[in-house]
């Protein structure tokens, strides 16, 4: 796991679960909630957009989330996106399998009127028979499974972990293939890298019985991201590019590859108000180190703010800060003199 402190976030730290990218809920203005639990994560994928796990060069912190808090928090925003037709969607930026109390996290999700679905991404490392018994019988609904490679030496090179074994990773997959759980499988296509796997990955997702209520497939383009890995000598492919040949893929497997949200059930629903303006000036409490180095975490407004350039910044201090970015209630903002 990762070398960076871990930081337990409960009601007692004082910092809301509304604001950052790296823990808590993530509302995108649809009747899906992203519920972010924890930050740690078993590989090191080379291509991996969050910069996660043991070979992390970047994360000052990793966190995990109270229970009973985050709960506290789903409910509060689902309530007020009204309480029908919601999906929690249990993502990080790592992986959800390496919170503790998942399986309680997805049963308690379950229990909450208008949850209809409750979907979970993960490199599957971390499942075993057992586990994928008790999430069936939590409630769990689907579960997005990377594998990103069939090739042994290959899917190893790319999780940037000696130890992945694709071949158990596969004996997992038919597993949940054969439960109640969906699967779909959702590899990252790495250009210049595991471009001859794609077509290999579909035609296994077709043969084990993917997708028994939503498509098989979620194929990944890779993105450089400013604080994520960049595999030497690869560049993203053009967007049109990408489509271009997934829907080649479709042709051929006679599958669905070109996802929309409708295919999942995903609307458009009202979204919490963000209570800050592009560019405002406020103050705010610094109450954490950042999730990466140089930023730490403030409080104001019942937000989280991820505060960037604040490596001299000391914890416990009010500031004054500009905010840069209110997209999605994902808040970041800079020191202001």
């Amino acid at each position: 796991m990762s070398k960076a402190q871990l930081i337990r976030i409960t009601p007692e730290t004082g910092v809301p679960l509304v604001g950052t990218v790296a823990f808590g809920i993530i509302d995108r203005g649809t009747n899906v909630l992203q519920v972010r639990p924890i930050t740690l994560c078993p590989l090191s994928c080379i291509f991996c957009s969050t910069d996660a796990g043991p070979n992390s060069r970047g994360r000052l912190s990793e966190y995990i989330v109270d229970l009973d808090y985050l709960l506290e928090a789903f409910y509060d925003i689902a309530r007020y996106k009204g309480l029908h037709k919601l999906e929690a969607h249990i993502d990080t930026v790592g992986d959800p399998l390496s919170y503790p109390r998942i399986v309680d996290l997805v049963q308690e999700l379950a229990s909450i009127k208008g949850v209809e679905v409750i979907s979970l991404q993960t490199h599957g490392v971390l499942l075993t028979e057992h586990l994928i018994d008790e999430l069936e019988a939590a409630g769990l609904s689907r579960i997005n499974l990377s594998i990103d490679a069939l090739d042994p030496a290959l899917a190893r090179l790319l999780s940037g972990t000696r130890t992945y074994d694709v071949e158990r990773i596969k004996e997992i997959a038919e597993y949940i293939a054969n439960s109640r759980i969906d699967l779909l499988l959702a590899p990252v296509w790495v250009p210049g890298i595991n471009d001859e796997e794609m077509p290999k990955i579909i035609e296994y997702a077709l043969s084990i019985g993917a997708g028994k209520h939503w498509p098989p497939l979620g194929i990944q383009k890779y993105e450089a991201h400013k604080h994520g890995r960049k595999p030497y000598g690869v560049r993203p492919m053009s967007w049109r590019k990408f489509y271009s040949k997934l829907r080649e893929w479709e042709r051929r497997y006679s599958v669905k590859l070109v996802l929309k949200p409708e295919d999942f059930g995903i609307h458009k629903r009202r979204m919490l108000p963000v209570p800050f303006r592009l560019g405002e000036k406020v103050y705010v409490d610094v109450m954490l180190p950042g999730w990466l180095k140089r930023e730490k975490i403030g409080v104001t407004r019942n937000r989280a703010i991820t505060i960037i350039n604040a490596e001299r910044v000391p914890l416990g201090i009010r500031m004054r800060v500009r905010i840069i970015r209110i997209k999605d209630n994902i808040l970041m903002a800079q020191p202001e003199p």
